[in-house]
Order: C-alpha cells, then structure tokens, then sequence
C-alpha cells in the first residue's frame, strides 16, 4: 500500500516525477563492457566520509526557527556546519544524562 496519497502534494510531485520518467528515451548500457575483479576491488566509496568511529544516521526533525537562527549563527561563529554544531550539543548533553 503507497503511503503518498494522489490527493497530497507530495503524491502529485512523485506523479509528476514518475510520467517525466516514462518520457525520457531508454539509455542503451549494452556497449559498456563489465568491470573486472580487479577494477571492482580498486573502487571507493563516493561521499561524505563518516566522522568519528560510526557513520552518522540521518533523521528529521521540527526546530523553532528562532533556535534554528541562532544555532546556524553560532556556528558560523565557530566556523563549523550547523548540522555538527547541534551533534556536539547532543553529544554534550547525552553525556550529562550519564
């Protein structure tokens, strides 16, 4: 059973999305030869590197604007991504809760 209903706007965008698809022409990836052990072997991963031990798990979250402001002010402050600024604050206060 889908979850976006065709009635919500997330729904009429993934519509959208999906008769843009069935327009476009089919790429042909016949021609591309396989890649060999070797080749396989020597790749990397593409992307942010984890930090720390673990990679980190996206989630969502609903933040105040006021707090989101002065989070993302502070760290321009500190020269760092908001985003990290609000996991040491986490971290921070997870390690208080000991």
């Amino acid at each position: 059973m889908s979850r976006l209903s065709a009635s919500s706007v997330r729904g009429k965008q993934a519509a959208k999305r999906k008769r843009h698809i069935a327009k476009r022409h089919r790429i042909d990836f016949s021609d591309i030869p396989e890649l060999s052990d070797e080749q396989l072997r020597a790749m990397r991963r593409v992307g942010r590197p984890p930090l720390g031990e673990y990679a980190r798990h996206l989630i969502a979250i609903r933040v105040d604007p006021k707090v989101l402001a002065e989070v993302k002010k502070e760290a321009k402050r500190r020269d760092i991504g908001y985003q990290t600024l609000i996991n040491d604050i986490l971290a921070k206060h997870a390690q208080s809760m000991v």
